[in-house]
């Protein structure tokens, strides 16, 4: 096999680990691609450099995501413009692929701040109410290792913050790309770029608008949370409160349809109206949904009760033809026996957390 066309065949195997997010390391996804192709060794001079990976990996972007992907890339931007002016005081420095325009599919908006304090860092965007985990991280390079610290914001972009020291600010960071300095923006570079960029953008508009994008996983946290309160009847839920409920269906209708995310939403949803009103809970939990759900899943909560009847027996014919003509009756009666099967005690349900996580890349990766 020529050199040449060994590089291009490791290199697209690479770039699809990557874009499947199988892999999210160059290093790690290049040897594993070469492992696969050649079954063996490979010469270190046979394998792709990491920007030829890079490449390939836009080429699958642009032939998946199409127009989907230059529009994904103006909001992102926009919105990495609105955090940077949150994190002001940290000299923030955008960075990555939002910079660049190397976006795809579930792309994190990557931003570097310096500051001595983590919690000034956190503090602010404690006030603003972002929901995000610290990571400290642990690289070996060149026989020194070097501790970083990354903030992990989960919202309706994530979004990735690594905090250096103060005196890091004028330090020329390298691309693991190009081997070259990084680019990145601050805050004045970033609104010439989205000026020359887009030309007729009203940043202010543009920033108040980001400003008021609801993140709908934080509206299904609100709702789902106040459901470890919500205590049933030990005759029909042994298992006890309503949440630990919702994530036993979750996790049940995951291994039934674990790519389709209306349907999983609505098995971890449909309880939530039983904490804003227990009289009609799947009215409140239509009327407290509304706007951050399809109508698919709404139609799904809508009938689960009506499903349930129908299992018993008591639906009324009229009914059961109404729903039987639908083209969702089968995941209909799926919610159903989930909700059923979800009422045990004391087995393992993942956490509130996990459960969203897991919507949230699915959301991410299959749009």
């Amino acid at each position: 096999m020529a050199n040449e066309k060994l590089r291009r065949q490791i290199a697209f195997e690479a770039a699809r680990l990557m874009y499947a997010r199988q892999e999210s390391e160059y290093f790690r996804a290049k040897h594993k691609a070469a492992r696969r192709i050649c079954q063996g060794w490979v010469k270190p001079a046979d394998l792709p450099s990491n920007r030829e990976i890079r490449d390939q990996i836009q080429s699958f972007a642009r032939i998946h995501e199409g127009d989907r992907r230059t529009a994904n890339l103006r909001e992102m931007r926009i919105e990495a413009l609105r955090v940077m002016g949150i994190l002001r005081a940290f000299r923030p420095r955008l960075i990555g692929s939002t910079m660049t325009g190397h976006v795809r599919q579930g792309s994190d908006i990557d931003l570097h701040v310096f500051s001595d304090s983590l919690e000034a860092v956190t503090g602010a965007l404690d006030a603003e109410g972002f929901s995000y985990d610290v990571q400290r991280k642990r690289v070996r390079k060149h026989d020194e290792e070097r501790v970083f610290t990354h903030i992990h914001v989960a919202d309706r972009f994530p979004l990735e913050i690594t905090v250096y020291a103060t005196d890091l600010h004028s330090f020329v960071f390298k691309s693991s790309v190009t081997g070259k300095a990084i680019e990145r923006a601050s805050i004045a570079e970033l609104e010439q770029l989205l000026q020359r960029e887009y030309p007729g953008l009203a940043i202010d508009e543009a920033l108040e608008a980001a400003e008021h994008q609801v993140d709908r996983f934080q509206i299904y946290q609100m709702l789902l949370l106040p459901l470890e309160s919500v205590k049933q009847s030990p005759a029909y839920h042994p298992e006890g409160d309503a949440l630990y409920h919702s994530l036993q269906v979750f996790d049940l209708a995951r291994d039934a349809l674990p790519y389709d995310e209306e349907f999983l939403l609505a098995a971890l949803l449909h309880d939530v109206g039983k904490a804003i009103d227990p009289r009609d809970h799947v009215q409140a939990a239509l009327e407290s949904l509304e706007g951050t759900i399809t109508p698919r899943t709404a139609w799904l909560i809508e009938h689960h009760m009506e499903a349930a009847a129908l299992r018993d027996g008591t639906l009324g014919a009229r009914a059961h033809r109404r729903l039987k003509a639908s083209e969702d009756f089968d995941e209909l009666l799926l919610l159903c026996d989930c909700d059923r099967a979800g009422r045990e005690k004391g087995v393992e349900a993942p956490e509130l957390d996990e459960a969203l996580d897991y919507l949230r890349e699915l959301s991410q990766s299959c749009e």
